[in-house]
């Protein structure tokens, strides 16, 4: 049995985790990996040729959050490069990232057990920057829950709402990738999270300690980022989604509706099958 004073503990001890330099060096990884894959068996010839286009789409990649939320906040949309040094940083792991000897870093990062360790710190800084957009946010808007819930949402994952930018700095156009058309699970799991941020800060819901409800966050992010790398859970909010679908959003009335027309497309068939063999007849 776990000691509840010590998950308590533990839980706060979370909370507490600075970020710099260590989790903005995984999230700057990851952001930088994202980018090479999704460049593909291209991404060290355009490296190589267009390497302004590369650094830049790279740390919009890296910064996106940032600038969404700068951007629904009224604040300057620049915001995120007034912090020189996460900008050196993050320009100093895009140029390893893409520019090493014998593309080693690349290597190094894509070795499993080494992007198993990157990635959950990925995940612990993902659900800091949530919980730090709608705290931001809640100091501008303190009674605009919607506004807390998107600025928490972006911050968590701004680079999947800021993919066709990103990209068309690449020159490639694709406005069917726009992240509400086909949400990816980073996107889902971090609107669950800012919506129980919202209500952990602004209402009486939630009676766990702020730590303990910040904690299991945390494990839900990593638990199913290594699921995804391990096991090849992608999203499991899929059941739900279908589940959902069907009983609020006009899955069973649809169904109804294709039964019911089956059944008088059926009786109208055998009417006149029988019609033309009396005539036949």
């Amino acid at each position: 049995m776990i000691d509840p004073e010590a998950f308590l503990d533990l839980a706060n001890q979370v909370t507490k985790l600075k970020m710099w330099p260590y989790f903005d060096i995984a999230h700057c990884v990851m952001c930088c990996l994202a980018v090479r894959e999704d460049l593909g068996s291209g991404s060290i010839p355009f490296s190589r040729k267009h390497p302004i286009a590369c650094w830049l789409s790279t740390m919009m990649v890296v910064f996106a959050g940032g600038f969404l939320a700068s951007l629904f906040l009224g604040e300057p949309l620049l915001t995120p490069f007034r912090n020189t040094q996460a900008v050196l940083l993050a320009t100093a792991v895009w140029y390893a990232m893409f520019y090493s000897p014998f593309d080693v870093v690349y290597k190094l990062s894509k070795f499993l057990p080494v992007k198993i360790v990157i990635a959950a710190m990925k995940e612990v800084y993902r659900c800091k920057k949530v919980y730090d957009g709608v705290n931001h946010a809640a100091k501008l808007f303190p009674n605009a829950w919607m506004i807390l819930f998107i600025t928490g949402l972006v911050k968590g994952n701004g680079a999947g709402f800021i993919k066709i930018l990103e990209r068309l700095i690449r020159g490639v156009w694709t406005p069917t990738a726009f992240e509400f058309l086909q949400p990816s699970f980073p996107t889902k799991a971090c609107i669950v999270a800012s919506i129980i941020f919202v209500l952990d800060k602004k209402t009486e819901l939630i009676s766990a300690p702020h730590a303990l409800v910040y904690f299991g966050i945390v494990i839900f992010f990593v638990y199913f980022k290594l699921s995804s790398l391990l096991l090849g859970i992608h999203d499991p909010f899929i059941p739900f989604e279908n589940l959902c679908c069907a009983v609020f959003f006009g899955g069973i009335w649809d169904s109804m509706q294709r039964a019911v027309g089956g059944g008088s497309k059926s009786a109208d068939s055998t009417a006149k099958n029988e019609t033309r063999a009396t005539v036949s007849h």
